[in-house]
């Protein structure tokens, strides 16, 4: 499919998927809503513990990169974990620039190292940090009470309503550890439902710029 790099609102780019009109980030500002949902309203939660993170959806790494950024803040030594099944080609990673949209020149080495480690081997991005990515459908998650928090990122409902479903919400909360959390930027009440189907205890929070709201769900016990 064609894709093209544009510039969201907040100055920031990501990528555009130009045959279903769709974007990795929100055109309203890509860090400004990844800062919203995953930080602001997850990885905030946690301080000053190991924390392990899922990632559905590691497209450009910027969400992981931010992570990166903010572990020390937070005093979180982290093992992330990342999966996608199309990844982002070299070419576009240059374009989209996100080490100097962030004021964080001196750490591009390490965003690059985020897309450059190979696939299904751990490694270190930092002290605190350590990745692990998995190219592979998010069905086929097995993991079982392993990660505190999940970043839920995949492409919106719209173009890809196979990935919104009871099915999958049923993989990540069997991935969550007792009291994990997810987080994600979408709203509608039929993913709602897809959550509350498989157990997780849901709620409504403002969403990101141009979104009304978003959702955090919790795995409580």
């Amino acid at each position: 499919m064609k894709r093209k790099i544009i510039t969201t609102a907040d100055g920031s780019k990501t990528i555009q998927i130009e045959d279903w009109n769709e974007q990795y980030h929100s055109t309203h500002g890509a860090i400004q809503e990844a800062y919203h949902v995953f930080i602001k309203n997850g990885l905030a939660l946690f301080k000053d513990r190991e924390l392990a993170i899922l990632e559905i959806g590691l497209g450009t790494g910027l969400n992981a990169f931010i992570t990166f950024l903010e572990a020390k803040k937070y005093g979180l030594k982290i093992d992330y974990t990342g999966v996608e099944a199309y990844p982002v080609k070299e070419e576009e990673l240059a374009q989209l620039d996100y080490s100097a949209a962030l004021n964080a020149e001196e750490y591009n080495p390490q965003f690059l190292k985020i897309h450059q480690i190979p696939w299904g081997t751990p490694d270190k991005i930092g002290d605190n940090f350590a990745l692990l990515k998995h190219q592979a459908d998010f069905k086929d998650i097995t993991d079982s009470e392993k990660f505190d928090l999940i970043y839920f990122d995949a492409f919106g409902a719209r173009v890809q309503p196979e990935l919104w479903t009871e099915e999958i919400f049923q993989i990540m909360f069997k991935a969550l550890k007792p009291n994990g959390v997810l987080v994600t930027y979408a709203a509608k009440g039929a993913v709602r439902r897809a959550m509350l189907s498989v157990g997780f205890a849901v709620e409504r929070l403002p969403g990101p710029p141009g979104k009304r709201e978003m959702l955090r769900a919790k795995k409580e016990g």
